[in-house]
């Protein structure tokens, strides 16, 4: 009876010669949505006793991130905004430690919309007596920022100053951190991973890009979100690829060694990479959460309000969303592939036993050992690979212009003569031709320095800061100490 019953239903909702169009149709859901996902990592690494500092750690994009890490026994340190003791930041510490056995996730407050909270985070980090990093996991600048017009509750140029300053705050963070890095052992394999978002292409492609770097910040800010993201994106993305040429260009290269008595031995020839830190960027996808969300201010938990009428709109669109958009456990992949990638240099567990043949014999198991896919220093990392992409060079400004003139070599400009500036001696950084080269790199790190002293000059000095906290410290606790 209920048998029959079925195949009556069937028959009326699904007739027999529609059978192959509803196969078909259903192939084609499931295969649009594996396509959407993107590639998944098919790395893996042991994260115990890896100290890894997360910024952005509590967005949704974020928390997955730590839980990934947390997972893997990682030693994690989460800056918030938030106090440590505010209910969001406490609960989601709490549950990560109860669910993956994990007691090493820690909160540090850092606002990094605030240089002195930045410079207060890094000042007691570098005076404490656990200083050990293995990773740089900068995911803040992942999140979008700005909705369409129709949905947003703030202004373009507000929009335009928390994109800058979130900048700003990777290079600050990086840069006040990089002194406890190059003095870390040699064998250590660090990684600065900065996580970007997708829309880089629309910057790249764009003639106004290096215009923007030293235009007047009182011009009206650009009026599409996604230029304004792909700009923020990009330069991000360069500014790690000449992070990478500096490490590289060190005086002090931070190669291990390769004698025989330690088990540091590179197994890939050293042009791959000249440091034992190796900056990276990621770009995850666009994901529902971290991206389309926010274009239609559907963030019903932000800070700066949002749209009635974008989180409707967003809760209409989630079956389509849920097809053609990533998930926050899909956005990840590509950044743990980039965390789980093996360097060009890898750890030997063991040496051979014949100490005359040990460095030769060595290098022979590692090159019959080597993986087939290493992390490659300074790239773009999207979808578990290496994105290939082209950015036109800068156009020569008016001194490098005169100087190429007069013979000297193309692309070398200040970092690349041997002079000395403010007492000390430039690098010299090769021209790899690779995102716009090292021109294009050198004008965007310079650009980031002008804009990082304008911001730290409007801003509240650290030790203004310190000072206000001091007197709001005695004025608490002038009465209870009189009572």
């Amino acid at each position: 009876m209920v048998l029959n019953l079925l195949e009556v239903l069937g028959t009326k909702f699904f007739p027999t010669q529609y059978t192959v169009h509803i196969f078909v149709g259903i192939a084609t859901i499931f295969a649009l949505r594996a396509f959407s996902q993107g590639r998944a990592t098919t790395r893996e690494r042991d994260l115990h006793a890896r100290t890894i500092l997360v910024t952005g750690g509590f967005t949704p994009f974020g928390s997955t991130i730590l839980q990934e890490l947390a997972q893997r026994g990682a030693h994690i340190i989460a800056l918030s905004s938030d106090p440590i003791d505010s209910p969001r930041v406490a609960l989601l510490v709490d549950v990560l430690r109860t669910t993956t056995n994990n007691e090493q996730i820690y909160a540090e407050q850092c606002d990094l919309l605030s240089p002195a909270s930045i410079q207060s985070f890094c000042k007691r980090f570098l005076s404490g007596q656990e200083k050990r990093l293995d990773a740089l996991l900068l995911t803040h600048e992942y999140s979008h920022i700005g909705a369409f017009a129709s949905f947003t509750t703030r202004s373009r140029a507000a929009e335009d100053a928390e994109r800058e300053q979130l900048s700003l705050a990777s290079f600050l963070l990086t840069t006040l951190l990089l002194p406890s890095l190059l003095t870390a052992p040699t064998e250590r394999d660090i990684r600065i991973i900065n996580v970007v978002n997708r829309f880089y292409a629309a910057a790249a492609s764009s003639s106004t890009f290096y215009t923007s770097l030293t235009s007047d910040k009182s011009s009206p800010p650009p009026s599409s979100i996604f230029f304004g993201e792909g700009t923020r994106s990009l330069r991000t993305i360069l500014v790690t690829r000449h992070l990478q040429r500096i490490l590289d260009a060190l005086p002090t290269a931070q190669i291990p060694k390769t004698d025989s008595n330690t088990s540091a031995i590179p197994v890939v020839n050293s042009d791959s990479q000249k440091s034992n830190i190796v900056a990276v960027t990621v770009s995850p996808g666009i994901s529902r959460a971290d991206t389309v969300a926010r274009m239609l201010n559907a963030d019903w938990t932000a800070s700066s309000g949002y749209s009635k009428v974008g989180v409707l709109l967003y809760l209409l669109i989630l079956p389509m969303l849920q097809l053609f958009t990533k998930s926050s456990v899909a956005a990840v992949q590509s950044v743990l592939h980039a965390l789980f990638l093996p360097t060009p240099f890898k750890l030997l567990s063991q040496v051979t036993e014949n100490p005359l043949n040990a460095k030769d014999r060595s290098k022979d198991v590692a090159d019959s050992t080597a993986p087939e896919e290493v992390l490659k220093p300074g790239a773009l990392y999207a979808e578990c690979a290496v994105v290939q992409l082209k950015v036109p060079p800068p156009p020569p400004e008016e001194k490098e212009a005169e100087a190429e003139a007069k013979g000297v070599d193309k692309g070398k400009g200040k970092a690349r003569e041997g002079k000395k500036e403010d007492g000390v001696e430039a690098l010299d950084l090769p021209d790899d031709g690779e995102l716009g080269g090292e021109l294009a790199g050198r004008r965007v790190w310079e650009a980031f320095e002008s804009a990082l002293k304008a911001w730290e000059a409007s801003n509240p000095t650290l030790e203004e800061v310190e000072a206000e906290e001091k007197a709001r410290v005695e004025v608490e606790e002038g009465p209870s100490s009189s009572m």
